[in-house]
Formats: structure tokens, C-alpha cells, sequence
């Protein structure tokens, strides 16, 4: 019975052990990506019409040019000089043409008002062709614009909810060009890490060699991994991808403490330690406050009115003790041992420069 006991007891606390190491391992699809499948930017200049009297105004003579260009395309001469219109607005229309998109497939769109349109609420987005970095044109935007949003108001007060001059097009694109690619006659694949490091890396390597028991993979740098496709998947690398991005790896993570002093914000990595040392830290408080003593003399009297000024000054200064922050071996007693010191975020932002200066932080310090 104790030896069964004992068995027991030593499953148990294997199990536990391998539950934590797999409660901080991560899909590799998530702290990797691929090369080669990546977004592609798309970009328009556009009119928006339709809109209640909010359009673009007489200062913004690009829209003037751009409406009489499109009337002379639909067969309508008119001059620009004469054009007076307020339901109109020119728009910079952008979209994210997604890897393997297809023609005929529908992305949304962004449009931004570039000239004075106070709002692009109820208006229609014109045809408008999006191209990306090389020229070509890879869809063909045009819908109602929906964003989001109001702006009301006359001559004295305006109410204004969110940013009406900011729309979407849902599915308002059509893809007309396909990005070529080879995808499915590699002989190898190669990942990418987000955030690049050597231990991470050897990491990924010994559990895509693992999963296929074979030396497949390895690290060119410590943001690279290059698979070699295995004869099976050759022409079909879709699966292979698939079971490579549902691994589960350890990701490591630098040891780091990003501050920003706008916000009082502080942010820890889990491998931040501290050196044992002792911080004393208080605050210092000045108020000043002015009062005057006014004489006022009786009245018909040849007396006259005197305002003397009486300035008070006070200061207070916290009579804080030194206290010992021991050692932290994690995260949670690096937290708990500043968090015994009871002060604002704040004063943790300059309690961390100055341990940083003491060289008690085991991490790097970053101020954004």
C-alpha cells in the first residue's frame, strides 16, 4: 500500500509538472509565420457621393477635377470653373489584399476624407480602382459607406460621435489580380519568428524533428527556421504546413520592463528578477496658498481701502523607512515585494530607474 501510495504520489506530481510545462507552450502559428504568405497593400483615390451638403467645399479644388474627369469619362463635358456642389468628397480608399485571394473574392475597404468634408455618412464610394506598390491594379472597389458614426450641429455648437469622415465598405471590393506564387512546388519552407531569439528557435527545431523523427528542420539565424518538405509532401505542402503550425512550443522571452511615463504605465516579463537591495522612497508635498487682508475705513472718512497680502506655505515630506526587497527567484515575487512598498505606479516608474542605475534589475529597461 505505501509503495502504491508512493507511485501515486510520483504520477501526480509528474502530471503537474508536465501540465506546467505545457501551460505556457504556445501553437507555432502564433508566435511564427510563414514567408511568402503575407498581406499585400492596396491603395485608391476615389469620390464619395450622395452626402447631405457635408462634402468637400470650394477650397478643395482636387475634387472639383476629379468630378468633372469622371463626367467627361461618362460622356459629359462640363467646365470645372462652374461646378458648385457640397455633396461630394474625394477619398483616399485603402484595403488588405489577403495571401491567396482569388478573383472574384471580396475584401473590405477604408475611405478617408482628404479635403474639408465635415461627413461621409450616407454616401456612396464611386468605382475605384485599387492598385498596390508595383501599379497594377488588383480590385475594383465601390458601395455605400458606413462609418460608424454622426456629426450634427449649426452655427454656435457642433455634436460629433466617433470620426465621420472615416468609412468602411464592407465586401465593398472585388479582387481582379491574383498574386502569383509557388507555394505548392517548394522543396522547403521557411519560418519566421516574430520575435526573434536563438533559444526559441532551437526550441522549434528540436519539436518539428521530434514530430517527424527525422532532422527536417534547423535555425539559420535566431529568427529563421527552414523545414526541408519531406518526399510525401512534395506538391502538397498544405498539410505539412497544417501539422507544423499546430505544434506546441515554449516560446523564451528576454527579460524586460517597458515604462511609459505619459501613462504611469509599468509592464514586467516573467524572467525580470531583482537583486536584493534596499529603497527608501517618499514624497515631498509644497502648498502654497494666498490670502488678502483687506482694511476697508468708515465710511466718509478720508481713509482709504488697503489689501495686504498673506502668502502660507506649507510642506510635508513622507517619512519613509528603508526597506529591504529581497531577492525575487519569479515574476510574482518581484510584485509582491514592491507591491510591500505601497506606492503609486508612478513612483514605481522612478523606483525602477533607480534600481536600474543601482544595477539591481536584472533586465533591460525600456522608456517609450
Amino acid at each position: 500500500m505505501q509503495r502504491l501510495r508512493t507511485i501515486t504520489i510520483g504520477i501526480l506530481v509528474f502530471a503537474g509538472l508536465a501540465w506546467a510545462g505545457v501551460a505556457d507552450a504556445v501553437r507555432l502559428k502564433d508566435i511564427a509565420e510563414i514567408n511568402g504568405v503575407r498581406m499585400n497593400q492596396l491603395v485608391g483615390y476615389g469620390l464619395v457621393v450622395g452626402l447631405d451638403g457635408s462634402g468637400d467645399g470650394k477650397k478643395a479644388t482636387f475634387t472639383v477635377q476629379s468630378m468633372a474627369a469622371m463626367l467627361e469619362k461618362m460622356g459629359v463635358t462640363v467646365d470645372q470653373n462652374v461646378i458648385q456642389v457640397k455633396n461630394v468628397a474625394a477619398v483616399m480608399v485603402t484595403a488588405k489584399l489577403p495571401p491567396f485571394a482569388k478573383q472574384g473574392n471580396r475584401i473590405d475597404v477604408l475611405v478617408s476624407s482628404i479635403g474639408d468634408a465635415d461627413n461621409l455618412q450616407g454616401g456612396t464610394l464611386m468605382l475605384t480602382p485599387l492598385k498596390g506598390v508595383d501599379g497594377k491594379v488588383y480590385a475594383m472597389a465601390q458601395g455605400p459607406v458606413n462609418t460608424g458614426g454622426f456629426g450634427a450641429g449649426g452655427t454656435a455648437s457642433t455634436v460629433v460621435k466617433n470620426f465621420p469622415t472615416v468609412g468602411r465598405v464592407l465586401s465593398g471590393a472585388i479582387i481582379e489580380r491574383e498574386v502569383a506564387t509557388d507555394f505548392g512546388s517548394r522543396s522547403t519552407v521557411m519560418f519566421s519568428l516574430h520575435n526573434p531569439d536563438v533559444t526559441t528557435a532551437s526550441r522549434v527545431v528540436d519539436v518539428i524533428n521530434a514530430r517527424f523523427a527525422a532532422p527536417l528542420a534547423r535555425a539559420e539565424d535566431a529568427g529563421t527556421i527552414e523545414i526541408r518538405v519531406p518526399d510525401r509532401y512534395l506538391g502538397n505542402t498544405v498539410p505539412l504546413l497544417a501539422s507544423l503550425s499546430e505544434l506546441e512550443v515554449e516560446p523564451d522571452n528576454d527579460a524586460k520592463v517597458v515604462i511609459n511615463e505619459r501613462t504611469g504605465t509599468v509592464v514586467m516579463g516573467d524572467q525580470v528578477r531583482i537583486s536584493t537591495i534596499a529603497i527608501a522612497h517618499g514624497n515631498l508635498s509644497i502648498v502654497i496658498r494666498e490670502n488678502f487682508d483687506v482694511s476697508q475705513p468708515l465710511p466718509f472718512s478720508d481713509g482709504r481701502t488697503v489689501a495686504s497680502p498673506d502668502t502660507e506655505i506649507n510642506v510635508q515630506e513622507g517619512a519613509s523607512q528603508l526597506v529591504v526587497v529581497p531577492q525575487g527567484v519569479n515574476i510574482g515575487a518581484v510584485v509582491n515585494a514592491l507591491n510591500a512598498l505601497g506606492v503609486t505606479p508612478r513612483d514605481l516608474i522612478a523606483i525602477f530607474q533607480a534600481i536600474k542605475a543601482a544595477g539591481a534589475l536584472q533586465a533591460d529597461l525600456e522608456v517609450i
